[in-house]
């Protein structure tokens, strides 16, 4: 197996000059929208759909009125101020995503980083949605794969501390039996990760992201509530539609 990384959301529009379509890409957005999707469908969801904009969801619910929309910008919901119409059913946090409001029903989502990045995945053979929730499913799956490229969603343009660890994280799953060949930056995830997993939660709490979460006290659980280890079971996977994600037990 062949891992690599890519760390800033500045690398995504190089993914569509490259020949993906023999390699499974896994998308951290730790803080938070891949945590909310893995939330979402173990609560019963039906699917998730990640849009690049405001405009593409809101069509989505023109032709499909039963569809809830979830999502954020600047880190808070979505409002009508921004769509000329109502507000989004949900923010981006996981917590929000109850059983008792998703259940059997299709999510289409937008925000900041994380659904930017996994549309940049456009061309891979597979596409999965990954956090520290889901971390050992998405191992399991994954161990049937020759190339995997981790994919970092970052914080604006720069690289996020909770998705470089997790994607460490990942790294130290799939280093067991026979080893992988790491690139230089999966084997930089790889060893950020060895040193903060004594104490993960200290770590990711100094992040950016985790910073302006815990600031925000409606929002400050959701720090926490993401750094679960495997509470889920399922990779998060690209059904065969290419728009929608759904669960896969492994």
């Amino acid at each position: 197996m062949n891992i690599e990384a890519i760390l800033t959301p500045a690398e995504l529009p190089a993914l569509a000059g490259r020949d993906l379509t023999r390699t499974a890409c896994v998308v951290f957005d730790v803080l938070r929208a891949t945590s909310t999707f893995v939330t979402a469908l173990g609560n019963g969801a039906r699917a998730v759909i990640p849009v690049s904009e405001i405009s593409e969801a809101l069509a989505i619910r023109q032709r499909q009125p039963d569809v809830l929309l979830g999502g954020e910008r600047d880190g808070v919901k979505i409002r009508a101020a921004r769509t000329g119409g109502g507000n989004f059913d949900f923010g981006n946090s996981p917590r929000e995503y109850t059983a008792e409001k998703v259940r059997c029903k299709t999510i289409v989502s937008t925000t900041t980083n994380g659904t930017r990045a996994m549309r940049a995945c456009a061309g891979a053979q597979t596409v999965l949605a990954a956090s520290f929730l889901n971390l050992g499913a998405t191992a399991r799956f994954l161990r049937r794969q020759n190339r995997v490229l981790l994919v970092c969603a970052g914080t604006r343009e720069n690289a996020a501390l909770e998705d470089a660890l997790a994607a460490g994280a990942l790294c130290e799953l799939l280093g067991g039996g026979d080893p992988p060949a790491f690139s230089d930056s999966a084997e930089m995830v790889r060893r950020a990760y060895a040193q903060a997993k004594s104490n993960l939660a200290e770590a990711v709490c100094g992040s950016e992201n985790a910073r302006r979460l815990l600031a925000i006290p409606d929002l400050r659980d959701d720090v926490p509530f993401c750094l679960r280890r495997d509470v889920y079971p399922f990779a998060v996977i690209r059904a065969s539609d290419g728009a929608a994600y759904v669960a896969k037990p492994v």
